[in-house]
C-alpha cells in the first residue's frame, strides 16, 4: 500500500510506515497527507493480526518539517485567510497527530536523520524512539515566525519535561542524537547503519506479546498521562478483567510453567 508521503510494508505482526518524500527531505505536509496518515493508521487499528508499528523517513531525512517555499509563497497549506488556514491545519496537520497518537498498538520510531518541526513531533508521538547517529532534533517554529500548531506544545515537555521543552522551543536550537537521549527524547542512539535492525528487534520483542494485552496496555500508558491515581485503578481493573478471560492469558500463563515460548492467537 502507498501514497503520495506514505509507503507501508508488513513484516510479520509489524507495520513499518516510511515518509517516503526523500527529494523534499520528507518535508509535510501536502493537502493528502492527512488522508493519508488517516487511511494507514485506521487501516493497522483495524487489523488484529497487526501488533507493532515502526515508522522511519527515506533517505537522509527523518522529516524536515514545513514546506518554507510554501509558506513564503502562501500557498496549499498556508493560503487565504487566517480561518482558511486554521482549518487546513485542523483537517490536515491535526488529522496526522490525532492519528498517530490513536494508533492502539505500540509505534517505534526509527530516526534515521534530522526531525524538525512537524517532523520532531512526529518522532515525539512513538511510544519507543530508536534514533541513528546522524539524527537531530528541532522545533524551530519561533525562528520562522511561527508557533507549534501540531500540538508540539503539549507533547514535547511531556517528553523532555518542561525546561528542557522550552529551551528547544524558545532558542530554536537543534539537538544531536546523544543530547536527545541524555534528555530523554529517544531511548536509545545506535550506529546509523543498524537503525532499522535494532528497531525492527525491539518491534519484534513487542509484537511478541499477547495482542488484546498489548493494545489495552498501551491505551494504559497514553491515558495515564491524563488521569488521576483512583481513575487509573478503576480503568486497570476493568481492563485486567477482560484480559483474564482471553485465551491468550492462559497460554501465557501455562507457557511460563511449561518453560516454553507461548503462541499467543489474540483470542
Amino acid at each position: 500500500m502507498t501514497s503520495a508521503l506514505i509507503s507501508a510494508e508488513r513484516r510479520g505482526a509489524v507495520h513499518i510506515l516510511t515518509l517516503n518524500r526523500p527529494e523534499r527531505l520528507n518535508a509535510l505536509p501536502d493537502l493528502e497527507d492527512g488522508d493519508a496518515f488517516a487511511a494507514v493508521c485506521e487501516g493497522i487499528n483495524a487489523d488484529p493480526s497487526v501488533r507493532c508499528a515502526v515508522i522511519t523517513g527515506a533517505g537522509r531525512a527523518f522529516s524536515a518539517g514545513g514546506d518554507l517555499r510554501a509558506m513564503k509563497d502562501r500557498r496549499d497549506l498556508f493560503e487565504g485567510s487566517g480561518a482558511e488556514i486554521r482549518e487546513r491545519y485542523r483537517r490536515v496537520v491535526h488529522r496526522i497527530v490525532r492519528s498517530l497518537y490513536a494508533l492502539e498498538v505500540p509505534l517505534v520510531a526509527a530516526v534515521n536523520g534530522p526531525a524538525m518541526g512537524l517532523g520532531c513531533d512526529i518522532a515525539g508521538l512513538a511510544d519507543i524512539r530508536i534514533a541513528s547517529d546522524r539524527a537531530s532534533f528541532g522545533v524551530p517554529f519561533l525562528k520562522l515566525g511561527i508557533i507549534p500548531g501540531d500540538g508540539g506544545s503539549w507533547l514535547l515537555p511531556r517528553n523532555v519535561g518542561y525546561a528542557r521543552a522550552a529551551e528547544m522551543l524558545f532558542t530554536a536550537r537543534s539537538i544531536d542524537a546523544e543530547t536527545a537521549e541524555r534528555w530523554g527524547l529517544v531511548n536509545r542512539v545506535v550506529a546509523h547503519d543498524d537503525l532499522m535492525d535494532e528497531a525492527m528487534a525491539t518491534a519484534e520483542q513487542v509484537a511478541a506479546h499477547a495482542p488484546q494485552a498489548l493494545r489495552m496496555a498501551k491505551s494504559l500508558l497514553r491515558q495515564g498521562r491524563d488521569m488521576n491515581f483512583d481513575q487509573m485503578l478503576e480503568m486497570s481493573a476493568a481492563m485486567q478483567a477482560l484480559a483474564h478471560l482471553t485465551d491468550d492469558h492462559i497460554e501465557g500463563v501455562s507457557a511460563v510453567l511449561d518453560k516454553r515460548p507461548a503462541d499467543f492467537t489474540g483470542r
